[in-house]
C-alpha cells in the first residue's frame, strides 16, 4: 500500500513545503483540500494549476486526490451541486489527480430515501464527465451517510467506475460498524482510505497514529487479507483543533506506525 497525508493537517504551509515533508517523511503522495482558503482550489487558473503540476512532478510526489466539499444529497436544485462537482473534476483533470473526494451532506429531517436518490442522481451525472476526464468521484463516509451501510444505499444504484468509496474510518467506527462490516460494504467500490486516530467518541481531537482508540491495525489486517494494495491518507484534523500537536513534528513517527501495521499484516 501506498502512504499518503493530507493538507487538512498543515493549514497555511506553502505548497513547495508540504511536498518537502512528503518526501522528508517517506510519504508517496498528498491529498489537498481543495478550498478558497487553500492554495489550490476550482477557482485557480490555468497558470497556476500548470505549476502546481510541474511542483508535484519536480518533487516525486504523487497528488492522490483533491478533498472536496460538494455535497451531493443536499436538498435542492441539481444545477449547482453538479456546476460544483464539474470544476472540481476539471481541477483534477488539470493537476493529474486520479480522485475528488465528496460529501453526502443530506440534512436533518431530509427524508432518507430521497437523499440517497437525490445523491445517486447526481453522482449518475457526474460519472459522465469524471469518465471524460480520467477522474473517479469518492462519495466520503461521512456526516449523514456515514457509514458503509448507509454510503451502499447511494453507490449502488449508481453503479459506474468512475464513482466509488472514500472510507474514513473514524466515522464507520463511530457509526456503530466494525472494520470487517465497512470492508464488506465499501469493497466493490474503494477508492482509497483515510487512517486517523481520536481519544474517544467524545473526544474527536486528531492524536498521532497508534495513540488513539481507533482500529488501526485491524482495518490494514483486513485490507492486506483481501490482496488491496491502494493508499492509505492520514487525515489529521489540525484546522479545526487549535490545540492539536502540529503536524509536521508527528510525520516520522505516522510513518513508521503505518510501516509496522503493514508489516504486521503482510
Amino acid at each position: 500500500m501506498k502512504l499518503a497525508f493530507s493538507t487538512l493537517g498543515v493549514p497555511g504551509l506553502a505548497l513547495s513545503d508540504v511536498l518537502g515533508l512528503a518526501n522528508e517523511h517517506g510519504y508517496h503522495g498528498l491529498e489537498l483540500r481543495a478550498h478558497p482558503e487553500e492554495p489550490v482550489h476550482p477557482g485557480i487558473g490555468d497558470t497556476e494549476r500548470a505549476d502546481v503540476a510541474a511542483r508535484f512532478k519536480a518533487a516525486g510526489v504523487e497528488l492522490l486526490g483533491l478533498a472536496g466539499y460538494v455535497r451531493v444529497a443536499a436538498p435542492g436544485d441539481d444545477g449547482p451541486v453538479l456546476d460544483e462537482l464539474r470544476e472540481l473534476v476539471w481541477l483534477a483533470r488539470d493537476l493529474g489527480a486520479p480522485y475528488v473526494r465528496v460529501f453526502p451532506g443530506a440534512e436533518p429531517g431530509q427524508d432518507p430515501a430521497e437523499a440517497d436518490a437525490v445523491a445517486a442522481r447526481r453522482l449518475g451525472v457526474g460519472a459522465e464527465f469524471a469518465a471524460d476526464s480520467a477522474v473517479r468521484i469518492l462519495l466520503e463516509t461521512h456526516d449523514s451517510h456515514r457509514t458503509g451501510a448507509a454510503a451502499i444505499r447511494v453507490l449502488g444504484p449508481v453503479g459506474h467506475a468512475n464513482v466509488g468509496a472514500l472510507w474514513d474510518v473514524m466515522h464507520t467506527w463511530l457509526g456503530g460498524e466494525q472494520p470487517s462490516e465497512s470492508l464488506a460494504a465499501l469493497a466493490p467500490h474503494l477508492g482509497y482510505v483515510q487512517v486517523k486516530d481520536i481519544a474517544s467518541a467524545d473526544d474527536t481531537t486528531p492524536l498521532p497514529l497508534g495513540t488513539g482508540i481507533l482500529p488501526l491495525a485491524e482495518c490494514v489486517e483486513l485490507l492486506s487479507r483481501r490482496g488491496w494494495d491502494g493508499w492509505l491518507c492520514w487525515e489529521y484534523e489540525k484546522r479545526w483543533y487549535e490545540a492539536a500537536a502540529p503536524l509536521p513534528g508527528l510525520l516520522a513517527d505516522g510513518r513508521r506506525h503505518l510501516g509496522r501495521l503493514l508489516n504486521d499484516s503482510a
